[in-house]
């Protein structure tokens, strides 16, 4: 599970927008998963198991935040850059545009970039931890990609 983290972290980066919420979603996930290690099947892939953890547990948090009248942070305007040269300013900067691009996609197209083309899951697999049919999970990535590709377009 350890070696999970770093994706697990992407994807609760990717489902939650907000870097604090994100790392208090991939904590409770793997508090989650501990607790119910014994439903983990041996012989089936940990990472799904997780990433359905994760995204049931953002849900729920997500369905409460909106009974409760609640609003998501905006997304913050820029991150630290910690590397000096300009291919390092500009990868950061690059960087910021494409998470601040993929911040106003819809939920349910965010999630599908994220597993598919950030996590590199397999279309059936990503469809199936989705629960959604494959030609959904297509739909959702290339009015995604579109988006992004717009989004994009027009912060350069």
């Amino acid at each position: 599970m350890l070696a999970l983290l770093p994706r697990l972290r992407r994807f609760a980066h990717a489902l939650a927008r907000n870097p604090a919420d994100a790392d208090d979603l991939c904590q409770a996930s793997i508090e989650r998963a501990i607790k119910a290690k014994e439903q983990w099947q041996p012989g089936t892939r940990l990472d799904s198991w997780m990433y359905r953890i994760m995204r049931n547990l953002w849900i729920d948090t997500s369905r409460a935040r909106t009974r409760h009248g609640e609003t998501f942070a905006p997304a913050e305007a820029g991150e630290s850059v910690g590397g000096a040269g300009d291919r390092a300013i500009e990868a950061a900067v690059e960087l910021g545009q494409v998470g601040r691009a993929m911040a106003t996609l819809p939920d349910e197209q965010r999630e599908a970039i994220a597993l598919v083309v950030i996590e590199g899951l397999a279309y059936k697999e990503a469809a199936q931890l989705l629960d959604i049919p494959i030609g959904t999970l297509t739909s959702r990535l290339v009015r995604g990609r579109e988006a992004l590709m717009a989004r994009l377009g027009e912060a350069a």
